[in-house]
């Protein structure tokens, strides 16, 4: 058989997998140059694996045979190999292959795994990898025979989420499964996953022992403050100073080498210079370590050679089974009072509390711990990931998941890694815990190079924007904003709802909150008439009934707490802010008594109790409740109102429905990859703009209405067309190159006859001699005139890290100069198309403004769900403009007035 066929890439299958247990290894291709590593992993297997694989018990595998198994050609067959062990030195453990059958989309699979190896998920593993490898080369189906007594491998393929249906008999089982992605099947897989990320963060958030490799005597070296913290903070498991230069490190006997350590080591913290710390992994693997923090710089973050640096140190870390954290890092800390660990070279070690965090940059690190502590907000842990090699912010997320520690996520983002991934995982995780984001980069040096406008408007910063949203992550612009949010979240309940009750002794400060309020969308109802009665009967005279409730200064702790309770129970009130700012004759301590007294009947009733005491932040001492909750005080109003927004928008993201895609009825698929595959064939470039003419076949194929409209190369043929089609029409201009008409006055309106659709013709051409551009006119679009209707946009562009854009906003030559867009990442469900029409100011003109006839809006939405649909089936659509789109009066849809479509070959798209 022919060896990888140069048309192969196969460094694209060689991806690291984390295994049940936690420990990680690789799947590659198998080689031709794996012969002899094939035959050990056969004699290392038992007598029973070798029958339950093979069907009887062979003695020996010759070198002709395993040299059979290792020449595969790659499509018609391939096997992947799962190796430990670095280079030379690395074995096989695990094999899967399929072979093709003879004319057929189907092909035969086995699998095997080395004894010690089995039960860890790695023949699930390469059925997952193996299954998508053959869909690329057309193959829908896998059949084999598997003992019936071979149960293990029977439950994984009952357990892959694929279709199975299997036939026994006389002791072997039949079985056919349909690898066609399906639901059942992503779910099942990203169970898997979770399970094994989770189990190997276990060894950096829990580890038992710690050797801390490049530990110093030097007094303000990071080895040295790393080993002191640990030890000054009481871990409660064991830590060796790892020092080829002394014997001794603050009192502690050091090892000249991880391999010299006696007992076993869970984690490594690195602090070495960056050409080390490569020779210091591979002694890691030898000792078994099974995760490693690197603490060290000068990687990745310092150009190409540290990239390449990075890159073979994670190889060797993979060879040998060992996550990281970093490099470039700050650590990681746990205030568990059962492992109390601070691996960083922070001094701080802030309270223990159920907020955890993960820092992508180490300086931030060292502010976040000493703002958390300065404000008393208590953490359960602190990662810091630096350049993200291999642990990341998704896996952390997964971990925090299900943390009975942890109630609050934290997250400082410089950059997303795979943003589809992280959307997946952050959607499921916030349905339980909410996520609190500051994501850095906000203002772009501007947008990226588009020919459209979706992809001018499609800026990285309404992308991430889009990203959170649709996850449920809840971004904040600051880190202030972050534990402000966070504090509300980790001490209090959600709001039910948006009506806040604001109680002040000043009423400046309660009428800067209520302002405030106003601007974040929350609401300040009126009181109920029991509420009001009962505040008049405690409060002083001259005291403000109305919302914001004003106490005066005269107001008393009693008059606060009595105030409170009353409001806590009013059924018109969600939220309640308490604004204390000190005179003379009340003491701070005793009002903040007073407010705490309060708070289990507000956590009781399910409502919010916030605080605003002037001249102390966060969950301070004064305000900690006996039941372990805290009422969150702030200093500022905005700070107060910007909070419980946030804290409103999530509760408003949770009780959302999930939204679901539909099925669409008129959508003829093969008529519309015909058209695809038509065009790529006309066209020697990978990329173009596709014709009129296709684009409207196109999207007719997909239900989707434009106005007709023809292509005319000459001023007669466009009258004619004209005629044709009936007056009054528009001409535009036709231009692979000019991607906006208008800028040339390259759109004629409202022609009622045919020689005023040669005078536009004519002026066309005669106005692009003018500007010297005559050779980049090729004809007219001659269509249709369509009266009134809102203009709209919808358009798709694809981004390289997120896929698939969906934009839609307010359409027609201002679309880039009002902005008033919505985007969304593909796919689209229900939901998302409905949240984005509404989303934007030219809804209200959807809806009818000032007397018009409001717009068939359930159009507009099956549109964006159609274009959505068209996305999907066809990738190679690169980008797409539909604008102007016009949306008429309710019952009679919309047109698509105006297209540009572009195709691409490769990232955007493959035929």
């Amino acid at each position: 058989m022919m060896a990888n066929p140069s048309n192969i890439d196969l460094n694209k299958y060689t991806v690291p997998v984390v295994l049940t247990d936690g420990s990680i290894l690789q799947l590659r291709p198998i080689r031709p140059d794996d012969v002899a590593k094939l035959q050990a992993l056969f004699y290392r297997l038992s007598p029973k694996t070798v029958y339950l694989r093979f069907h009887h018990v062979l003695k020996q595998m010759s070198k002709e045979e395993a040299s059979r198994f290792c020449n595969v050609d790659y499509v018609d067959a391939f096997a992947l190999v799962a190796t430990l062990g670095e280079g030379d030195s690395s074995r096989i453990i695990a094999v899967g292959r399929y072979y093709r059958l003879p004319a057929r989309d189907m092909a035969e699979v086995a699998f095997l795994v080395e004894d010690i190896y089995q039960g860890k998920g790695i023949a699930t593993l390469l059925l997952e990898h193996l299954s998508r490898i053959a869909r690329e080369n057309g193959i829908h189906a896998f059949v084999g025979e598997v003992l019936t007594e071979n149960i293990k491998m029977l439950q994984v393929l009952e357990e892959s989420g694929f279709q199975l249906s299997q036939k026994s008999e006389h002791g072997v089982c039949q079985v056919t499964l349909n690898i066609a992605p399906t639901e059942a099947a992503a779910i099942k897989s990203a169970g898997r996953e979770k399970t094994a990320t989770v189990a190997s963060l276990i060894t950096f958030i829990r580890p038992q022992s710690i050797a801390v490799i490049g530990a110093s005597r030097r007094e303000g070296s990071i080895g040295n403050k790393i080993f002191r913290n640990i030890l000054h903070e009481g871990f409660t498991g064991t830590v060796y100073p790892v020092n080829p230069t002394t014997e001794v490190v603050a009192a502690v006997r050091a090892y000249p080498s991880v391999l010299s350590i006696p007992g076993a080591v869970d984690l490594a913290v690195i602090v070495v210079p960056a050409p080390n710390v490569g020779q210091v992994i591979h002694e890691c693997g030898q000792k078994g370590v099974r995760g490693a923090v690197i603490i060290s710089a000068g990687f990745a973050e310092t150009g190409e050679e540290g990239r390449q640096q990075q890159a073979n140190l994670m190889q060797t870390a993979q060879s040998y089974g060992i996550r990281i954290i970093g490099p470039n890092c700050m650590g990681v800390l746990n205030t568990d009072q059962q492992v109390r660990m601070n691996a960083t070279f922070s001094t701080v070690f802030p309270p223990g509390g159920n907020i955890a965090f993960c820092s992508q940059s180490g300086a931030l690190g060292l502010a976040v711990l000493e703002y958390a502590q300065e404000l008393n907000i208590g953490l359960s842990d602190f990662v810091s990931i630096g350049n993200r090699v291999d642990v990341s912010s998704n896996d952390l997320m997964q971990y925090w998941q299900d943390d009975p520690a942890t109630d609050v996520i934290l997250l400082y983002l410089e950059s997303f890694g795979n943003p589809r991934k992280f959307a997946r995982i952050a959607r499921s995780v916030s349905q339980t815990k909410p996520i609190v984001a500051v994501k850095s980069g906000r203002t772009s040096a501007g947008s990226r190079a588009a020919a459209s406008h979706t992809g001018a408007l499609a800026t990285a910063e309404a992308t991430s924007d889009a990203l959170f949203k649709q996850a449920g992550i809840i971004r904040v612009d600051t880190l202030e904003q972050l534990f402000d949010v966070a504090n509300i979240l980790a001490h209090q309940p959600l709001p039910p709802g948006k009506r806040v009750a604001i109680l002040t002794n000043g009423g400046g400060p309660g009428i800067l909150t209520a302002d405030a309020c106003a601007d974040m969308g929350l609401e300040l109802p009126e009181l109920s008439p029991e509420t009001l009665s009962g505040l008049m009967s405690i409060l002083p005279k001259g005291s403000g009934y109305a919302n914001p409730i004003d106490m005066t200064a005269e107001g008393s702790a009693e008059q606060y707490r009595q105030s409170l309770l009353l409001l806590a129970k009013d059924s018109q009130i969600d939220i309640a802010i308490v604004i204390f700012i000190p005179p003379i004759v009340t003491q701070p301590e005793v009002v903040a008594q007073a407010i705490v007294e309060t708070s289990q009947e507000f956590r009781r009733l399910g409502k919010t109790l916030v605080a605003s005491f002037m001249g102390i932040r966060g969950s301070s001492l004064q305000l900690n409740s006996p039941d372990g909750g805290a009422v969150p005080s702030f200093v500022f109003p905005e700070s107060t109102a910007h909070a419980i927004a946030k804290a409103c928008e999530y509760r408003g993201w949770l009780s959302r429905p999930k939204g679901s895609i539909p099925d669409l009825s008129n959508i003829d698929k093969d008529r519309a990859k015909a058209i695809i595959s038509a065009a790529f064939e006309r066209s020697a470039a990978m990329s173009f703009w596709l014709d009129a003419r296709d684009t409207v076949d196109l999207l007719e194929a997909y239900g989707i209405r434009t106005v007709p409209s023809i292509a005319a190369r000459s001023a007669e043929e466009a009258a004619h067309i004209a005629g044709k089609i009936g007056f009054p029409v528009a001409v535009k201009l036709l231009s692979s190159t000019i991607t906006h008409k208008t800028e040339v006055d390259g759109v004629v309106l409202d022609l009622k006859s045919a020689t005023e659709v040669k005078q536009a013709f004519s002026r066309l051409k005669d106005k692009l001699t003018a500007l010297g551009r005559e050779q980049e006119m090729e004809g007219v679009i001659v269509q249709e005139m369509v009266k009134g209707g809102v203009e709209i946009i919808v358009g798709v562009t694809q981004d390289p890290s997120f896929g698939p854009l969906m934009l839609f906003g307010m359409g027609g030559i201002y679309t880039e100069l009002l902005e008033d867009t919505a985007l969304r990442i593909h796919p689209l469900t229900d939901l998302d198309a409905r949240e984005m029409v509404q989303s934007v100011r030219v809804y209200r003109l959807l809806k009818g403004w000032r007397g018009a006839k409001p717009s068939d809006i359930n159009a507009l939405e099956e549109l964006l769900l159609r274009v959505s649909a068209m996305v999907e089936d066809l990738p190679q659509i690169s980008e797409l403009d539909l604008n102007p789109v016009k949306v008429l009066e309710v019952n009679e849809g919309y047109r698509v007035v105006d297209f540009r479509m572009k195709l691409s070959q490769g990232p955007g798209g493959q035929v």
